[in-house]
């Protein structure tokens, strides 16, 4: 799922080329996808896209020209991801489909949405008002600008893990599985600790290595997308992911830290991988992984040194 530094580069690079265009025509391929009826998406037709802005997740376009301001809130979810195209839509429009789920035809170009999966979890609503775009905001504080006191207070409602805390949009935005593996790594804290168990040199080490992590990663996507002319290169396929190079543990199980050199482990739960460094993170110990451990039983090694 893209999180807070993929959809900022997503911003950035829709700033650039589409305020102030006409947006001419929406086309829907995919029927979950609208999640709005009132108004009708060809109410918006023609009207001028004034700015771009984010609540969480979800990439949210301001429309002008109307008696009231109407914004398309778009949460890209899982697989959602954007494409440009500069002049007319190259698809013919009774051949939308795919891995298309909508176009968004200006008059500076298409922005196609895509989900490369056969679950469609991507949403899209048109509102009117900006009330109407808050409704929508799960809630949680900006990791960026809040204050120490506003984190803790936060993460702190629930007596979660860490882990759980960090990715629950309810508590702070723009935060997935795969940035709060490099977020709990830089803070050197394990994953399943109780958020109630934190003391005040943890707390401080987590806000510092939240908001040092997430605004590293902006300003590398960014320079990584600089352009040849100096603009902005919008992301082609494959290059808003959850699973980076250059990334301390989060996709690299059985890989080295680059900090300590031991073997990253890995907690499967479902669909979701959380990664960590038993010896940065868990003062060694090895954390039980269900799927493995129910296999192994009393195999299951307990320390980072029966893995090396």
């Amino acid at each position: 799922m893209p999180e807070l530094p993929d959809i900022e580069l997503y911003l950035g690079c829709l700033r650039e080329r589409l305020i102030g265009a006409t947006l001419q025509r929406i086309r829907i391929a995919s029927p979950s996808l609208l999640r709005s009826v009132d108004p009708p998406l060809e109410s918006v037709e023609g009207a001028v896209i004034g700015g771009f802005g984010r609540v969480g997740k979800r990439i949210v376009l301001r429309l002008e020209g109307r008696p009231e301001e109407r914004f398309l809130v778009l949460h890209l979810m899982i697989a959602g991801r954007l494409r440009w195209s500069e002049g007319p839509p190259k698809t013919p429009a009774k051949r939308l489909g795919g891995i298309a789920s909508a176009a968004f035809e200006t008059s500076a170009g298409t922005l196609t949405l895509t989900e490369a999966s056969t679950q469609k979890r991507a949403t899209l609503h048109l509102v009117v008002g900006a009330a109407a775009v808050a409704a929508l905001d799960p809630g949680g504080i900006e990791p960026l600008t809040a204050s120490r006191e506003a984190f803790i207070a936060a993460l702190s409602r629930e007596g979660r893990t860490i882990k759980r805390a960090l990715t629950d949009p309810r508590s702070i935005a723009g935060i997935g599985n795969a940035y709060s593996d490099e977020i709990l790594h830089a803070a050197r804290l394990s994953p399943l600790q109780r958020v109630a168990n934190l003391d005040d040199a943890e707390w401080t080490r987590l806000w510092e290595a939240t908001t040092s992590t997430l605004a590293t990663w902006c300003a590398r996507l960014r320079e990584e997308s600089r352009g040849p002319a100096g603009g902005t290169r919008f992301p082609g396929p494959g290059e808003v992911t959850a699973f980076r190079p250059d990334f301390a543990v989060h996709g690299k199980f059985g890989k080295p830290c680059p900090v300590c050199g031991t073997a990253v482990q890995r907690i499967v739960r479902g669909d979701h991988e959380t990664n960590y460094c038993p010896r940065c993170q868990t003062g060694g110990k090895v954390l039980a992984d269900r799927s493995l451990s129910l296999l192994l039983k009393d195999d299951w090694p307990s320390r980072a040194e029966d893995w090396e």
